[in-house]
């Protein structure tokens, strides 16, 4: 059985296991500690990344990598689209949520949440401003982007919608995600995403274990 390596809170782990039950494969998630790594999930992560996947005896890391190779063993259904055009736009949300967004809200979700909930450590509340302020425009981008229904690229749900929605997840522990007030489009994209059976059972896995730290 497939595993992955990861705590569910991160937005990449979620995104490989999100599209693992988009795929239909089943997979075993297993908690690590970066910093005192276990021997399987330093094989497959060098440097310690998460997510990372042990697959019979093929190790890879990195969440679009991990996208990428479940995509091509489990061609159905596809997540990332055919077309170059399509290809190339869903490809950029991914790499937009993934280190513009992610890079602006780690410091509210690590300063409001992971630091205090689950390290137990005071969080830095001037970084967490900062993070807020950097989103706004991000998200005022996003809004511009989105369909009033529908999904982000070329009519079908992607890995351009996957990555979005899986960083908004993230940001939603700590109240920051789209405002249906002033995002409306990006919030009613958000629930759709979500609303999906695949996102249904990755979300009550890991509400089974972020939930310890409400």
């Amino acid at each position: 059985m497939l595993k992955i390596f990861g705590f569910p809170l991160s937005p990449f782990v979620r995104k490989a296991a999100v599209v693992a039950r988009e795929k239909g494969v089943d997979y075993t998630l297993v908690a690590v500690n970066p910093r005192n790594p276990a021997a399987d999930f330093a094989a497959a992560s060098p440097f310690r990344k998460m997510p990372a996947i042990q697959d019979g005896d093929y190790v890879l890391s990195d969440s679009t990598a991990i996208a990428a190779y479940l995509d091509r063993a489990h061609p159905e259904p596809a997540i990332f689209p055919e077309g170059a055009r399509e290809l190339g736009r869903a490809i950029w949300f991914e790499e937009f949520a993934d280190t513009i967004v992610a890079s602006s809200g780690g410091k509210v979700v690590f300063n409001r949440f992971v630091g205090p909930r689950v390290l137990g450590m005071p969080g830095d509340e001037a970084a967490a401003e900062q993070g807020c302020a950097e989103l706004q425009p991000m998200m005022d981008y996003l809004e511009s982007q989105v369909p009033d229904e529908g999904w982000l690229v070329g009519g079908a749900y992607s890995i351009a919608d996957i990555s979005i929605a899986t960083i908004l997840k993230t940001l939603d522990y700590v109240g920051a995600c789209a405002d249906p007030a002033s995002h409306p489009k990006t919030a009613a994209l958000y629930q759709r995403v979500l609303a999906r059976p695949a996102w249904q059972v990755v979300l009550e896995e890991e509400h089974k274990v972020t939930g310890a730290f409400a």
